[in-house]
């Protein structure tokens, strides 16, 4: 393994002024690939604007490979490959680039450096169970007030017990675990690091010294041997690999985005307050508040609140929800004649549908058919069972609406803050709808956009990391003047 080069990681930030003007044919390229697609998106300056421009865009999602659920990371590492060939055909060559992805997902590699079985993916069943071989290790309480992450059976605590259970093998053959966005920045510079706001969601991060928990590594029974010391966003990688640059004609630095796509949205929070909630909308929906400390107390567990790693050494203290991860698959079900927009015009017209679900009840989670399980799950309450596609958006729609509305309060009780306006970021602000739905339920006022705030959170670090932008502060500043924002009055929030 070859260390990162971190020597880009001294030089100075500097204000906007006249020393600013040099970056503005200065490109960077943010990777942001989610469960169902990746994207490439080149960022520069113009004045003091943040320019994007996306060149490259490519399916993804997780497929059936020898009995698993599984990212073909070979595929996704060809096209991101694809888009850097593309940027040198538009002429515009990136000075740095970084990778985001979902969390808790990883891959093993032996001592050479090559992938050891699958890149099997948190949908997949392998971890049914292993909550009750990890209980008999340490309790959820202890491991809790350890690590501040919320349990979910998918979390990478889980899928590694469920490897030293089904593939002992694979675990002893085992020298590194990489995170899929670390992996996929190891295919590009033959360098291996930890980023620590994926690391943050394994649930084997000390939540209060940000490195490695190794006596509940040991405690578990993994080898210390896999775990790399966690690098913030801003390490600078290395370069890419020689024949990667021969093959596209051009080198650039890889530097270290928040890998995980919360922490990159998060940062792209046009926020101006020092506590303000954030809704980061996409497949997952993570609502929270951003903190300097964890918060790892039994009260903060039963909430089911979690404290992941965030940009600057900061705490991301948020509430996983399903998200519109349940509308994508009613909407693959229906066919290509339905899209998001029809969806949310025929929910709007029915209104509440009288059914109440619950969207993070876990028949939701991967479901052969999203419809037979809402329809199921409405059976097996009793309620009435919706039918027509407006009718089974507007379950989703309204249920999404009360838990944002439950998130919202557990975290100002137990922070003791108050926020007046919810920031919305990712791929549903454009929901006009669900907006509107958000506003009524939470009683704030919803400030949604930008809609790309995965990717432009990744630019964004990459751009403080090369003296753009001094901190978060300006590079939110920066947002703010350069992204279509629309807000929505809040309402009271109904009794």
């Amino acid at each position: 393994m070859k260390a990162g080069n971190g020597a880009g990681n001294a030089r100075a930030a500097r204000p906007w002024g006249e020393e600013g003007r040099e970056h503005m044919e200065r490109y960077y390229l943010a990777v942001d690939i989610g469960a169902s697609s990746g994207k490439m998106v080149l960022g520069w300056m113009e004045g003091d604007t943040l320019c994007t421009q996306e060149v490259w865009r490519f399916p993804n999602g997780a497929k059936n490979t020898n009995g698993r659920r599984c990212w073909d990371t070979d595929a996704l590492f060809r096209e991101i490959c694809a888009g850097l060939r593309r940027c040198a055909e538009i002429g515009k060559i990136p000075s740095s680039m970084g990778v985001d992805t979902w969390g808790v997902d990883f891959v093993l590699l032996d001592a050479k450096g090559n992938r050891l079985g699958d890149a099997v993916a948190y949908r997949d069943s392998r971890t049914a169970g292993m909550d009750k071989i990890l209980r008999t290790q340490i309790s959820e309480e202890e491991l809790y007030a350890r690590t501040g992450i919320q349990k979910q059976i998918f979390n990478t605590i889980y899928q590694l017990m469920a490897v030293k259970t089904q593939e002992p093998e694979l675990l002893e053959q085992a020298e590194h675990l990489l995170m899929i966005p670390d992996y996929l920045h190891y295919l590009l510079t033959g360098n291996m690091a930890a980023e620590y706001t994926n690391a943050s969601t394994t649930q084997l991060l000390d939540a209060k010294t940000r490195t490695w928990d190794f006596e509940l590594i040991d405690r578990l029974g993994l080898p210390r041997r896999i775990f790399s010391e966690p690098k913030q966003p801003g390490f600078v990688l290395g370069s890419l690999r020689p024949e990667l640059q021969t093959e596209l004609g051009f080198d650039c630095r890889v530097v270290l985005p928040p890998t995980h796509d919360t922490g990159s949205a998060v940062l792209a929070v046009p926020a101006q307050e020092e506590d303000f909630l954030f809704l980061s909308s996409g497949t997952w929906s993570l609502i929270g508040m951003e903190r300097r400390e964890a918060d790892c107390s039994e009260t903060s567990r039963l909430a089911n609140l979690t404290n992941e790693g965030g940009f600057g050494g900061t705490i991301r203290y948020l509430k996983n929800i399903m998200g519109l991860w349940m509308l994508q698959s009613i909407r693959a079900e229906l066919g290509e004649e339905y899209d998001f927009a029809r969806l949310s015009r025929e929910a709007e017209a029915v209104g509440e549908f009288p059914a109440r679900i619950d969207v993070d009840d876990p028949s939701f989670l991967a479901p052969q058919s999203m419809i037979e399980a809402v329809r199921a799950y409405c059976t097996r309450t009793g309620q009435a069972v919706p039918q027509s596609p407006g009718e089974l958006a507007s379950c989703v729609y309204h249920g999404l609406a009360r838990r944002y509305q439950d998130a919202v309060r557990e975290l100002e009780t137990l922070t003791g803050k108050t926020c007046p306006r919810l920031y919305l970021v990712g791929g549903g602000s454009k929901d006009d709808y669900l907006n509107r739905l958000t506003a009524r339920a939470t009683g704030k006022e919803v400030w949604a956009g930008p809609s790309e705030g995965t990717a432009a959170g990744n630019l964004l670090a990459q751009m403080i990391a090369d003296g753009v932008f001094t901190d978060a502060a300006q590079a939110r500043a920066a947002v703010r003047r350069s992204f279509p924002i629309t807000t929505v009055p809040g309402e009271s929030i109904p009794s």
